[in-house]
């Protein structure tokens, strides 16, 4: 099957999520790279581009550039990545989409609720695909809890218990290190730091497994270092439309955990929890009985995650294979293949609803809000 073409805007040299795009979009023989605008530093941005073996006339110096070298190529590419900072995804994700290009855009895909609903709804007027990188859904692992849940194995969800937290911006002397002061600047993050960044992971998350919506929140925020302006500690609790019980908590000062996401899921018959630190088991316990490992890759798995698991059993599949299983789906979905669990703009939308009413009632000493975006009411 030919490759199709792909584009990358962000995630240059040094960037924490550009190789990960990389490794993933290329991995299955899906895409290829064929045009980036990879810096904002137009002629590190050209020269790197052109190391990772992009033609010279497609490494373009800035996303502007690439739109307009792209939109009336014969080759021009099937789909754009959009990995710069948070304060230039909406412009860049619509530019693209009007032009008629499927997009994949990092998380959150907007700064506000209004930029989110107004990205919905040019992705259905142009119908392009509209991606949000909510990566960790992809896993195979996370793929089962899903269907478990799906099948009834839990019975109907009552609880959802998840945290997003780690301690790697505990250090009050890092405070100037720009990969980490810019997260917590109203200027380039938005409204939120820790929850915008690593929380809506976790929110998503749960609504994706459960296969329901987040309706109302409560959210207490916390600056526990001096000199950052936005949060970077949060406990959000949350209720489902369909009557569950949500508990998150997310931080960057955990000092002691590592990458810290998991997530528990707790039915009338039964308990699943995974981590993504092991994301090759998950560990279900049926009421009145011993807890069971399950392992990836192992009999009797549910189609879904037997189609996202590419090693043996016992061999480790890790991040960049869940981003590497977004491309999958993206892939099958240009050529017209329907795949479910893709994440969308409406996803992306969502996220960003959250995240401005968790501040909100954060605001408001933990006030109970409606968490979803006006669209959606």
């Amino acid at each position: 099957m030919k490759r199709l073409n792909w584009g990358m805007i962000g995630g240059g040299e040094g960037s924490q999520i550009g190789p990960a795009h990389r490794l993933g979009a290329q991995a299955d023989g899906n895409f290829i790279l064929a045009a980036g605008a990879l810096d904002h530093d137009a002629t590190k941005g050209r020269a790197y581009a052109q190391r990772l073996g992009v033609a010279t006339d497609r490494a373009y110096g800035d996303w502007r550039e690439m739109l307009e070298g792209e939109r009336n190529r014969d080759d021009k590419v099937d789909l754009v990545t959009v990995a710069t900072p948070n304060s230039t995804h909406f412009e860049i994700t619509k530019a693209f989409l009007e032009a008629g290009f499927n997009v994949l855009c990092e998380k959150p895909m907007t700064m506000t609720v209004q930029e989110g609903e107004e990205i919905v709804k040019v992705a259905k007027a142009t119908g392009k695909i509209c991606a949000v990188n909510y990566c960790y859904s992809a896993y195979p692992m996370v793929r089962e809890m899903r269907q478990m849940v799906r099948t009834g194995q839990l019975g109907k969800v009552r609880l959802i218990v998840t945290n997003f937290s780690h301690g790697h911006h505990g250090d009050a002397t890092d405070a100037d290190n720009p990969r980490v002061r810019w997260r917590y600047d109203p200027a380039m993050a938005g409204v939120s730091g820790q929850f915008a960044d690593c929380g809506i992971h976790a929110l998503h998350m749960a609504s994706f497994i459960a296969g329901d919506e987040v309706r109302t929140l409560s959210a207490d925020f916390a600056s526990t270092i001096a000199s950052r302006e936005l949060e970077d500690d949060a406990m959000v609790n949350f209720r489902m439309e369909g009557g569950a019980v949500g508990r998150l908590w997310t931080s960057s000062v955990a000092i002691g955990r590592q990458h810290g996401f998991d997530i528990q899921v707790f039915g009338e018959t039964g308990g699943v929890r995974w981590r993504s630190e092991d994301p090759n088991q998950i560990f279900y316990t049926p009421v009145g009985a011993r807890t069971q490992i399950i392992e990836k890759g192992e009999n009797g798995l549910s189609d879904e995650a037997q189609r996202l698991s590419r090693v043996a059993i016992a061999h480790p599949e890790g991040f960049p294979l869940a981003v590497a299983n977004i491309y999958v789906d993206l892939a099958a979905s240009i050529r017209g293949e329907t795949r479910d669990g893709l994440p969308t703009a409406a996803d992306g939308l969502r996220s960003m609803a959250a995240v401005h009413q968790a501040v909100a009632s954060a605001k408001s000493g933990g006030a109970w809000v409606d968490a979803r975006p006006p669209m959606f009411r």
